[in-house]
């Protein structure tokens, strides 16, 4: 069995029988082992996708390109002062040159190939090897769309571009293409990481919306979102952004979506016959969740949520289908918005789509597919394309009339969704029942 298997295997084997999150020494080696997957399987398939035979990244010290960030080794917190990447890929000879023009060596995969004692400018050691490698095509790290491929800062792109031959400055283009499609792209081993990711995720919200933690007519919406941040570090795990909490109730006005994503209600006491929503993601293991659901207070008397709370959840439900069902490789998300926001309003829905890549980063590179204030597309990141072996935090609303409460609700949900070479799925399930308290 290989190392990198032996880990995964371990790492499974340990979390589905004790719940236990791994120490810091054994993440490494599951870190380490699948980055060094990515650059030896991942890595040159992409760059042959996107057409490139050099890639140079360069960042400096506590000022990191975010791909950068991605590329360092479980003991490597930063870059060290100024480091540069440079992976040269030769088609021909099947081969990936993976060199840092550095100091030191990075991790196992990349070897340094500068001595400092030999060439003592560093500008000179990177030139040399473009030189002696010659590429066609070499990417740099900057992007007008793409905040995540934007990472070369203008004192290096000046630095770099003084130093280099004119003959080669004609080949420099911007790697977007390259570099979006290393993040967002996940490897087999990443994706059964990513199943118990979501379920530590999902199961961290069932104990929050559980007698444990919520007391009707006591507890409150702050008390339940800083239950989420401590439970998450004391568990090991970080939140990527603070937890949000809020209520639905009868004889309360719907609110607008600004206050729903942005102004919520601080310490609002939760009450019996409260519909409370959550949206909560972890990091662990440098994969995100994202994940929105919804839970009922139940009334005294009460063993059941009511028949029309059950349904709301059912229309969103039936919008996450409709918008699932329109991924295809290849479609923009701007194409997969508007296709979807068309066929849910003419089955008689109201809804809204505000999906985004998830991964590497939350709010991670790929396809925006919309936004909750552009539900008309979104340019430049709505007009990506779609690419298999991807993942997705499948977010959108649906807005359900209740002649019951007399006012519309709004039903809320974000699950992890994985679009691959046989098509569209959950990365481990849905919400597809209200989860009930006390």
């Amino acid at each position: 069995m290989r190392p990198l298997y032996c880990f995964l295997f371990l790492y499974l084997f340990t979390l589905s029988t004790y719940g236990q999150i791994l120490p810091e020494r054994q993440r490494a080696a599951v870190v380490d082992s699948i980055l060094a997957d990515r650059f030896d399987r991942l890595l040159p398939k992409l760059m042959d996708r996107t057409g490139f035979d050099m890639w140079v990244i360069i960042a400096r010290e506590y000022n990191e390109d975010p791909v950068l960030r991605t590329m360092l080794p479980a003991n490597w917190l930063n870059a060290r002062r100024r480091t540069i990447l440079v992976f040269y890929r030769d088609k021909a000879q099947n081969k990936l040159e993976k060199l840092a023009v550095a100091r030191y060596n990075i991790g196992e995969s990349i070897r340094s190939a500068w001595d400092k004692e030999k060439q003592p400018y560093q500008w000179k050691a990177l030139v040399d090897i473009i030189t002696a490698r010659n590429p066609q095509e070499i990417g740099l790290n900057y992007s007008k769309d793409f905040g995540i491929a934007d990472g070369i800062v203008k004192t290096d792109y000046e630095a770099f571009m003084q130093v280099l031959p004119a003959d080669f400055k004609s080949r420099i283009t911007s790697a977007e293409k390259l570099a979006i499609a290393w993040i967002e792209t996940r490897t087999p081993q990443e994706m059964k990481l990513y199943e118990e990711l979501v379920t530590i995720t999902r199961n961290i919200i069932h104990e929050a919306f559980s007698a444990k933690v919520v007391i009707p007519g006591k507890t409150t919406t702050d008390d339940v979102e800083w239950w989420f941040r401590q439970k998450a570090t004391d568990m090991g795990l970080e939140t990527w952004f603070h937890p949000t909490v809020d209520i639905q109730r009868s004889g309360e006005q719907l609110e607008s979506h600004i206050t729903s994503f942005s102004n919520r209600p601080d310490d609002k006491i939760i009450q019996r016959g409260d519909l409370l929503h959550c949206d909560f993601g972890v990091t662990y293991l440098r994969l995100n969740t994202d994940c929105q659901q919804h839970a009922y207070v139940l009334k005294k008397g009460e063993t059941t949520p009511p028949t029309f709370l059950v349904k709301a959840l059912a229309a969103g439900n039936q919008i996450q289908d409709i918008f699932t069902d329109n991924f295809a490789t290849g479609k923009t998300g701007n194409e997969i918005l508007l296709a979807s926001l068309k066929e849910g309003k003419a089955a008689g829905l109201q809804p809204a789509i505000y999906t985004h890549p998830l991964g590497i980063y939350g709010h991670s590179a790929g396809p925006t597919i919309g936004m909750w204030d552009a539900q008309g597309g979104v340019p430049g990141t709505g007009d990506y394309p779609l690419y298999p072996n991807t993942v997705y935090a499948i977010e959108l609303n649906t807005t359900v009339t209740l002649p019951e409460w007399n006012k519309d609700i709004r039903i809320m949900l974000e699950e992890a969704g994985f679009w691959g070479e046989n098509g569209f799925r959950y990365v481990n399930g849905r919400q597809t029942q209200l989860i009930l308290l006390p």
